[in-house]
């Protein structure tokens, strides 16, 4: 499944508007101790205040709808070693064939997946290959190079002994911690950086928003009759690609694929009216804002094959989604597709741009870290609450939050 742009309408602004000095020092190296220790920072209707991450169900709007993000981390660096001694690091981004992430790390003997390559230009024609031990039982894991485009090389992986290549990348790989962090891998991480949620493996970075949750935060969700919902969008690389382009027209958005069961669509249209949806992490709300796209292609095309639904880019700045058709008409179109072609479960891919003037579909407020200057993910966070976000980052930047995957959190209510 592949996301596609259009020629469209695109918002030309400068990518220099959207960022703040970002010292090295307020980078959080390592996560607290204790995950809702962090510090949260309200911002609601102008308003800023701070207090601490498990004092969140206080502050969520009663009677609300969370919908998290239950990715879970893959150990996607694999290093190997030639006859001659050099290292060769692959890192596995997103999978080829199978195209899914499930389905290739449910794989036995081969798979494909695209990948980055270290000292790529020491590895020529021959085949790396790679020992292993799963459950007591050895095999060997190869390498064949396929195709290289740019940076990104595609790598077709077979191994002996029967194991699934998430069993081995799980035995042998290390987990992918962001570069900015500028430090190895550490124990600590392979729990640390992961939700306690987290299910379904496939992603490259962590729904990070979500690093803050605890038992202790879910339980005291139940006095304000705060209900939780998941989806799954696996993360790509992409999350911490940097806008280098003068406007972000010319920015090129990754891809990512996501999916969404039918009982969890069906409690979102249920609670649509309330306008109490809170998205946990921005890759929750680029997947529940992509829905609504789904089902404008659907009432466009009923015969549309699921392979053919997925959100491009720009979908949201096209002429044709500015016909007035209801979140609660697209969301509808989708769910009864859903059940007409007996799918419990839509899987789906999206590479939605958010930015101001983004206008939000199903979204009412969003838990997310603070991210880096110039990044999409700042765009999307002016797009919720405009103008302001200046002053939510002036005001975590003078009141010693810490920023970025390990940071401190915040809760946005426009």
């Amino acid at each position: 499944m592949h996301c596609k742009n259009r020629h469209i309408l695109k918002p030309k602004l400068s990518i220099s508007n959207y960022t703040y000095l970002l010292p090295d020092e307020r980078i959080a190296k390592f996560p607290l101790s204790k995950r809702d220790e962090s510090k949260l920072l309200l911002y609601q209707s102008g308003n800023i205040y701070k207090s601490k991450f498990f004092c969140l169900a206080d502050f969520l709007p009663k009677d609300s709808l969370l919908i998290f993000n239950n990715t879970k981390v893959i150990h996607a660096r694999l290093f190997f070693r030639k006859d001659s001694g050099a290292k060769i690091e692959v890192f596995c981004l997103e999978p080829i064939n199978p195209p899914l992430a499930e389905q290739a790390l449910s794989a036995h003997e081969s798979c494909e997946w695209q990948c980055i390559v270290g000292n790529l230009k020491r590895w020529k024609a021959d085949i790396l290959k790679l020992e292993y031990t799963v459950g007591g039982a050895k095999g060997v894991l190869t390498a064949e190079k396929k195709e290289q485009n740019d940076a990104n090389v595609s790598i077709r992986f077979s191994w002996t002994g029967n194991h699934t290549f998430g069993q081995i990348v799980e035995a042998c790989g290390q987990l992918p911690i962001p570069p900015y962090l500028k430090r190895d891998t550490e124990e600590a991480d392979k729990t640390t950086y992961q939700t306690v949620y987290a299910k379904y493996e496939g992603s490259v970075a962590a729904p990070t928003a979500g690093l803050h949750f605890t038992k202790e935060v879910f339980q005291s969700f139940k006095t304000r009759n705060i209900e939780c919902e998941e989806l799954t969008l696996h993360v790509g690389a992409g999350t911490f690609k940097p806008v280098k382009t003068d406007t972000i027209d010319l920015h090129e958005m990754h891809c990512e694929h996501f999916s969404i069961k039918q009982t969890t669509l069906k409690h979102i249209i249920d609670k649509l009216s309330s306008k109490k949806i809170v998205a946990v992490g921005t890759t929750s709300v680029r997947t529940l804002e992509s829905l609504y796209y789904l089902g404008l292609k659907i009432i466009r095309n009923k015969s549309i094959e699921p392979q053919g639904l997925f959100a491009t880019q720009w979908e949201p700045y096209h002429e044709e989604t500015s016909i007035d058709i209801s979140v609660a008409t697209a969301l509808n179109e989708l769910l009864l597709y859903m059940q007409k072609r007996g799918l419990y479960e839509l899987w789906s891919a999206t590479s939605i741009m958010i930015a101001p003037p983004y206008q939000f579909k199903a979204v009412n407020g969003l838990i997310t870290n603070f991210h880096q200057p110039q990044s999409t993910l700042l765009l999307l966070v002016a797009a919720l609450i405009g103008g302001d976000w200046h002053k939510v980052y002036d005001y975590a930047l003078n009141n010693d939050f810490r920023f970025l995957s390990y940071g401190d959190s915040s809760l946005l209510i426009p």
